[in-house]
């Protein structure tokens, strides 16, 4: 687990030389309602973005959270908890604006560095938005599903998953 105080630089395919600093525990001191249900590591582990998230930039985060991960070097569905497909390519987010230059790899990877104890006051305002209106998408499944179907609206629940709120209601 990294200390508060830690500098961390991130050396990958889609960033050179980005460096944070820590300044909250790991896990803890989330803005007042912002609650995932998951941790990066525990959604990796369940199945998240056909496999293909993280993979150049592993060495940025604590390696535990890889044990266990389901990981591919190509996309696979059947690798997503909900074995679908639910996820827009990257190109997508980009053009739809939804990328933050400090986070190219989008919602999860400031996630990730969030979770880790960055903090970065305008970017995370406005992922905890998006984070909050995501939310949508179970209220859709409440109305529509019956309780404890997770048959019903599978690639819904596949997204809740990947934006760590609850796909098993």
């Amino acid at each position: 687990m990294n200390k508060t105080g830690t500098i961390i630089t991130a050396n990958n395919k889609l960033q050179k030389n980005y460096q944070y600093c820590l300044v909250a525990p790991t896990g803890r001191d989330f803005h007042t309602g912002f609650t995932p249900r998951f941790s990066p590591k525990e959604m990796l582990a369940m199945g998240v973005f056909e496999g293909r998230y993280l993979n150049s930039c592993q060495s940025e985060y604590p390696s535990d959270w890889f044990e266990g991960a389901l990981l591919s070097n190509k996309a696979d569905p059947a690798l997503n908890f909900f074995g679908i497909k639910s996820r827009q390519s990257l190109k997508v987010w980009r053009e739809k604006g939804w990328i933050i230059d400090h986070d190219p790899r989008g919602w999860f990877e400031w996630y990730c560095r969030y979770y880790l104890g960055r903090r970065h006051t305008e970017i995370d305002s406005i992922q905890i938005k998006r984070w909050r209106g995501f939310s949508r998408h179970a209220g859709q499944i409440k109305a529509n599903c019956i309780p404890g179907d997770l048959n019903c609206r599978p690639r819904q629940r596949q997204a809740l998953l990947q934006w760590s709120h609850d796909p098993f209601i």
